[in-house]
């Protein structure tokens, strides 16, 4: 037996329901909360016509965004902090 239950979203006046378990139902319904503003948001440009292109419009946003978080190269200013807090770990860890 599956431990999912049906969760109803809606993105752009439009409901879907979603099979999700208990425990990620709030993190499910922020999710869409996000998708959805995102999408009106893409829409409201003039820009994009259409539900299948602002769906791909925003995704392909997104993924940008998780790129960019992912592969930031951190800056020396960040590298030396680190250092410094590993240095104060290893010290602490050491006594």
């Amino acid at each position: 037996m599956s431990d999912q239950t049906p969760v109803h979203v809606n993105i752009l006046d439009k409901d879907y329901q979603i099979a999700c378990p208990p425990s990620e139902r709030d993190a499910l319904h922020r999710a869409a909360e996000e998708l959805d503003e995102r999408m009106r948001t893409v829409r409201s440009s003039g820009n994009v016509i259409g539900l299948e292109r602002v769906a791909v419009m925003t995704a392909l946003n997104l993924c940008y965004e998780l790129q960019q978080a992912i592969t930031v190269p951190t800056s020396n200013e960040d590298e030396t902090t680190l250092e410094r807090m590993a240095a104060k770990l290893s010290k602490a860890l050491g006594d």
